[in-house]
């Protein structure tokens, strides 16, 4: 049980030679980032479903304890909007699958355009089989009602708490008895880089509302410029100040 702290994706050409060394191909990237992190939040699967074995050669490249995240495909979320979601759901499951005892939470990312559809929510939350985590970040104004909360907790779902801006964009109601967080942009320079102040904000802020003992997933999606992976390295020495758990990050 701990913080688990990753970025939202791996392979991103200016991470190299910061995070990766200047001399290793990208067909080892995973392998080096997951000697650096016990977590990564996977956004592929947003764009195009990979097939079950590519989730398999994923949970043979990294280390026993390893957990991706996996964020849902566009076509359940964006596409058809969370309606029939028997079969993209299903879908999406038998691949990841693949991943084993990597497999970690899954992300519904909500259309900033969808508005809420408390009942269209529990339908797809109900495909989704027993023991598996999901977190839902929805991203209209309209979602933010007792009837959205309701069915998050009936569900165990997790609201996924989303700064953007140096700032939380979503409610902070804990909705399960885990928690996961998601950082989009700060406002530090260069950008989007965020400032020590505010990622000790928001370090104090999950230590508040969850107990050491709780699993807590954050995940650092300001990839420009290698943002992502030096801040979520500051926001964890940030919550190890704070007596917290925390997993493995550069320089920890």
């Amino acid at each position: 049980m701990t913080l688990l702290v990753g970025t939202s994706g791996w392979q991103y050409a200016d991470w190299r030679p910061g995070l990766y060394p200047a001399a290793l191909p990208q067909r080892l990237w995973l392998e080096e980032y997951a000697s650096r992190f016990a977590t990564v939040e996977n956004n592929n699967a947003f764009y195009r479903l990979p097939e079950a074995a590519t989730f398999a050669a994923w949970r043979d490249r990294t280390p026993a304890g390893f957990v991706m995240a996996v964020k849902a495909s566009r076509y359940l979320t964006h596409i058809k909007r969370l309606r029939d979601p028997e079969e993209p759901v299903g879908r999406l499951m038998a691949r990841a699958a693949g991943l084993g005892e990597r497999l970690g939470p899954v992300l519904l990312q909500l259309p900033p355009t969808l508005r809420a559809d408390p009942e269209a929510l529990a339908r797809c939350l109900r495909c989704f089989p027993a023991g598996v985590r999901v977190a839902v970040e929805p991203r209209h104004e309209t979602w933010w009602t007792d009837g959205t909360r309701a069915v998050l907790e009936e569900h165990g779902a997790a609201l996924c708490w989303a700064d953007r801006g140096s700032r939380p964009v979503t409610p902070l109601w804990r909705t399960a008895d885990w928690g996961y967080v998601r950082f989009h942009a700060g406002r530090a320079a260069p950008w989007p880089r965020y400032g020590r102040r505010a990622l000790a904000s928001w370090a104090r802020r999950v230590a508040d509302a969850y107990p050491d003992a709780a699993d807590v997933y954050a995940y650092f999606n300001n990839d420009p410029g290698g943002a992502a992976y030096r801040d979520a390295a500051v926001f964890a020495r940030a919550a190890r100040a704070l007596g917290r758990t925390v997993s493995r990050t550069p320089g920890a």
